[in-house]
């Protein structure tokens, strides 16, 4: 297969309405998961948690998979956070990118996960699986996360601990940079689980959020729709689950239009 991910190459071949922008770094977690960040057009505008549809030229033609932003909406550079699928149409060939490498972009980005489409609370869940961390990474570097809430809980569960790397890597990040952390102060908690590995945690954040055990790690009460809110973004079994548990709980499901209680994001399962 042929490949186009130099700038020249492709100069005459970018389709209408999509930015070619230039890999700035690329860093491998593990063989199933990579971080990229590049170069972020002038005009380019969205919403924190938003995402965008990125890809590559293959063999003449365009190759696009949805993705979350995962930089904030005031960052210079737009980041990404990926899975590696084998033999999948766009990730065989996005895993090896290198800086320097253009990488195609749709202009309007869109999604659920933004703070417009919830109503005012005290605390902010934003429960992830794998790859689902890639909003939050956008919302729990965004000021306005922290204007609204008085304390957000980010979880992330991974099959194996060095799937969770990313996550800590982002709180590690926050709490170093000087003008992030004076903003998040002491509001934002993160809370990691491994399902097929021995942690400090173990089990599906499901299970945890179930039987209780999340709020008495957290030393926090019960979901409860006068105080609680929630974002989710994972696989389709982790979304249907966590939707019926916070339904359960008594909240319910907003969106951009409809700001409510809960919002999932959908674009990324099939």
């Amino acid at each position: 297969m042929n490949v186009q991910t130099k700038t020249d190459d492709l100069a005459t071949a970018l389709p209408a309405g999509v930015y070619g922008e230039t890999v700035l770094s690329v860093e491998h977690y593990t063989d199933h998961l990579f971080r990229f960040t590049m170069t972020r057009p002038a005009g380019f505008r969205f919403r924190s948690g938003e995402f965008a549809m990125i890809g590559l030229m293959v063999d003449g033609k365009p190759i696009y998979r949805a993705y979350s932003i995962a930089s904030p909406a005031w960052a210079d550079t737009l980041e990404f956070f990926s899975i590696k699928v084998p033999g999948g149409p766009l990730t065989q060939h996005l895993q090896k990118i290198q800086p320097g490498d253009t990488v195609l972009m749709r202009k309007k980005p869109t999604g659920t996960l933004v703070l417009d489409a919830l109503t005012p609370a005290k605390r902010l869940y934003m429960f992830s699986t794998g790859t689902g961390i890639a909003p939050f990474a956008s919302l729990i570097r965004e000021p306005e996360t922290f204007e609204k809430f008085d304390e957000v809980i980010l979880t992330h569960t991974c099959r194996e601990v060095a799937e969770l790397k990313y996550g800590f890597d982002l709180v590690n990040e926050i709490e170093n940079d000087e003008l992030l952390s004076e903003v998040v102060g002491g509001k934002l908690r993160h809370y990691a689980t491994a399902t097929r590995e021995d942690f400090v945690r173990t089990g599906r954040i499901t299970d945890l959020i179930a039987n209780g055990k999340l709020f008495e790690d957290l030393g926090v009460p019960a979901l409860n729709p006068e105080t609680d809110r929630a974002m989710i973004c994972g696989s389709t079994e982790m979304l249907k689950d966590t939707k019926a548990l916070l339904e359960a709980a008594g909240l319910t499901e907003g969106a951009n239009n409809k700001p409510s209680q809960f919002v999932i994001e959908r674009a990324f399962v099939g």
